[in-house]
């Protein structure tokens, strides 16, 4: 009679490698006796395969978590979502961090969540956080986060012997990276005076998308600009075919790209554009997409085009900060020209803080980083890569000094705006170089003030006229151009053959119709 079988408790790495076993066609029965467990336990883990590699690539995979028999989430788990990407950012930063410092922020974003519940950033929970994302000891003591300069060198080394081997132009050469854009915020001091700001009418922004910028080392072929929000369809898409957006447009749940979400990208959008450039350049259709150690990206084996020409390389643990293209000024240059994109529509809409973010909306948002995107240059593309080609000496596009210009010019007409008198330079600077719901980044909440509640009855007036000043035979007022111009942009958004250059001079006859209806109002109190 045989004996009891011994219970096995498997780590995340021995999960992860029966699922590639399981792939590779080996049977149950074999992986069962191989690693001393049933076949129920093969099969569950096959069935929980997509859970199992999101949760591995969610976690830091140059620290233990490997190590790790449990999947046990958080009692708050979108605290612990915000958290891992705070941490990843200081890291990616280099910004020491220690445990002190990681329960202060635990707190703060607790509070600016407005979660519920008795939370406790104690010395046990900051355990169970670095235990579940396996960050080592040595990350919570303070000790700054340096990039890894041998292995970033050494990197660099082998990438340019591979580039040289496989013949490759810097045409063939793509990289890609992500970063999290609170898309819904302006300086503090552009909303209302400091002591205004202090009451339950404001709050740090939480509208928050994912943005993924992919260019090729010559800055001249820059796809669209992929975009990650946890709508599917959020309410501001109504009528709007996803497909004419000028980003690439997913959803998910988690705070940086999925598994899933980054192959779909991938094979669908990235590989075909890809080949058609350079198809169009007369070049042969091969590349190199370089990306971060696979924090949520599949191994590379699972990433190339079907004839194997279109591969993805992956950079060391711990050089990002280093030699990351997209790192180094090009996601930080987006982000700045996107916000003085949004000072610049907010002063030309002319509308008061309150009602600038009631017509704020995530596909405006969109709109403004895509334009923000295309606006970088070529030059700045081209500089981020001088780390791994450093034969290459071309100009970069914005630097310090030209980003301390544009701050002094954008302060220097907030002053004279109303509501905004209180901005200086220093104020622009933090924010835009703002990487958190900070104070230098807040936003009103959806609580409205007494005028506000009271609009229900100005709707019903406005319904009521509605057709009279629709009517073309009478003087047509600046309520129905706007709402003209509305559905005209929503009929624009569900066509498939109309420019984006067309639907940008529409939103801007919507900003100037939306100007002179504030005049008009003004003037009639």
């Amino acid at each position: 009679m045989l004996g009891k079988r011994k219970r096995v408790v498997l780590t995340i790495k021995d999960k992860l490698d029966i699922i590639k076993k399981l792939e590779e066609g080996i049977s149950f029965k074999k992986l069962s006796v191989v690693y001393g467990i049933g076949e129920s336990t093969v099969r569950d883990i096959k069935k929980n395969k997509e859970r199992i590699i999101n949760y591995a690539n969610s976690s830091d995979p140059t620290s233990g978590v490997s190590k790790r028999k449990s999947m046990k989430s958080s009692t708050y788990e979108e605290l612990d979502r915000v958290m891992i990407e705070w941490f990843n950012q200081q890291k990616t930063d280099g910004i020491p961090v220690s445990g002190t410092i990681c329960a202060k922020q635990a707190k703060f974003f607790f509070d600016a969540l407005g979660m519920e519940g008795d939370f406790n950033a104690s010395s046990g929970w900051l355990t169970r956080f670095k235990q579940r994302h396996g960050i080592p000891k040595a990350a919570g003591k303070g000790t700054k986060l340096k990039g890894d300069e041998t292995a970033a060198s050494e990197f660099c080394g082998n990438f340019q012997e591979f580039v040289e081997r496989e013949n490759l132009q810097p045409e063939q050469i793509y990289g890609a990276d992500q970063t999290g854009l609170f898309w819904k915020c302006l300086p503090s001091r552009t909303l209302a005076l400091e002591t205004e700001q202090n009451t339950s009418g404001y709050r740090s922004s939480r509208e928050r998308i994912i943005i993924m910028c992919c260019a090729n080392a010559t800055g001249l072929h820059k796809l669209n600009l992929c975009v990650v929000g946890k709508a599917k369809k959020p309410r501001a898409f109504k009528g709007a075919d996803l497909s004419n957006l000028p980003v690439t447009y997913f959803s998910q749940k988690s705070a940086w790209i999925e598994h899933s979400v980054f192959r779909q990208w991938f094979e669908k959008y990235f590989v075909p554009q890809v080949q058609k450039h350079l198809k169009s350049q007369g070049l042969l259709e091969k590349a190199v997409l370089l990306l971060d150690f696979p924090p949520a990206h599949p191994n590379e084996e699972l990433l190339s085009s079907d004839d194997g020409r279109i591969i993805v390389k992956y950079l060391p643990p711990n050089v990002t900060s280093l030699i990351q293209p997209m790192s180094q000024g090009v996601l930080a240059t987006v982000k700045r020209y996107y916000r003085a994109g949004l000072l610049q529509k907010y002063m030309g809409e002319g509308i008061d803080p309150k009602m600038f973010w009631k017509n704020l909306t995530v596909l405006d948002a969109i709109y403004e980083v895509s334009r923000a995107w295309n606006m970088v240059k070529s030059s700045t593309i081209t500089k981020a890569w001088k780390k791994l080609f450093p034969s290459n000496e071309e100009n970069s596009g914005m630097n310090i000094d030209e980003g301390a210009i544009l701050a002094a010019n954008l302060a220097t007409v907030l002053q004279n705006t109303e509501a905004c008198e209180h901005v200086d330079i220093e104020n622009i600077d933090q924010w835009f170089d703002s990487r958190s719901n900070d104070s230098s980044c807040q936003v009103l909440t959806d609580s409205e003030s007494a005028e506000d509640q009271a609009k229900p009855a100005e709707q019903k007036h406005y319904n009521k006229t509605r057709k009279a000043d629709l009517n073309p035979e009478k003087h047509i007022s600046h309520k129905a151009a706007l709402e003209w111009t509305e559905n005209l942009l929503d009929y624009l958004e569900q066509q498939d053959d109309m420019l984006l250059s067309d639907k940008l001079v529409l939103r801007r006859l919507r900003t100037i119709i939306r100007r002179k209806q504030k005049i008009q109002n003004n003037k009639n109190h």
